[in-house]
């Protein structure tokens, strides 16, 4: 698939994935289209062991083209529109390799459900996170907003359409650290880095993990995470863990 919207840049193992819809990288048909092709492409490209997640200008998404939504009036297009908003989503949550989500600005609406979508958060100074939606008529992200948020701060958020900026999402714990924004990018790579300093077999089988024990009891789930790590023992990744372990040097993993 030609890309317009969304940027990849892939170095030293670190996908960088740029959304760039100007001017505030609204999400349009092919917006999400072009998202679930990027994060299924990186689930399968060996160079890549993680990804960066993040927006162009000042702006990290603020939610659905409602431009866009003038011609969801055609049968079956509104059905459509909700199964390649859905599966963007899914795509980032589901790829194989970890994201990281550096958030430059502001992540409204649909633009919540990303940032919710990626696994580890770095919030710049100025970007914050909200759901308007009440003030256009319309519902949503109160499920993705379930994953970052307690109960009456979420309420809160979906019944007022209040926003909550960077400093107060590192207050809550929602994200992993609130830093400039001429440094936000530092802070995501040097986190990016260290995972690729990883196995790739480990830290794969790691996200595989912790998306399928989400929703699990606490007894399946420990099984679940006991049989992966049964698997992963018997990767030449985990011996050489080991041995590296034991002769007190760095390991060289195979991938």
């Amino acid at each position: 698939m030609e890309l317009g919207l969304i940027k990849l840049a892939v170095a030293d193992g670190i996908a960088v994935v740029t959304m760039d819809n100007p001017p505030v990288n609204a999400q349009s048909a092919q917006f999400n289209l072009e998202m679930a092709y990027v994060f299924d492409t990186l689930s399968d490209r060996d160079d890549v062991r993680v990804a960066v997640l993040t927006g162009a200008g000042k702006v990290f998404s603020a939610g659905a083209d409602m431009k866009g939504r003038a011609g969801l009036a055609s049968p079956g297009e509104r059905w459509q529109h909700n199964r390649r908003a859905r599966e963007s989503y899914h795509a980032i949550r589901e790829c194989a390799k970890p994201v990281i989500a550096a958030i430059n600005g502001a992540a409204l609406g649909a633009g919540l459900a990303v940032v919710a979508s990626c696994d580890i958060l770095i919030a710049a100074e100025e970007a914050s996170v909200g759901l308007p939606e009440i003030d256009v008529g319309l519902l949503g992200g109160g499920k993705h907003g379930q994953r970052l948020f307690g109960h009456s701060t979420l309420r809160r958020m979906m019944l007022t359409g209040r926003r909550l900026p960077g400093a107060e999402l590192y207050r809550l714990g929602v994200v992993e650290a609130c830093v400039p924004r001429a440094e936000l990018m530092n802070s995501a790579m040097a986190i990016a880095t260290e995972i690729a300093g990883k196995s790739p077999a480990a830290i794969r089988l790691a996200k595989q993990a912790l998306n399928t024990i989400e929703d699990m009891s606490l007894r399946d789930g420990y099984r679940y995470e006991q049989n992966m790590t049964a698997q992963l023992s018997e990767h030449p990744d985990s011996k050489e863990a080991v041995a590296a372990f034991l002769e007190k040097r760095k390991p060289v993993f195979g991938g």
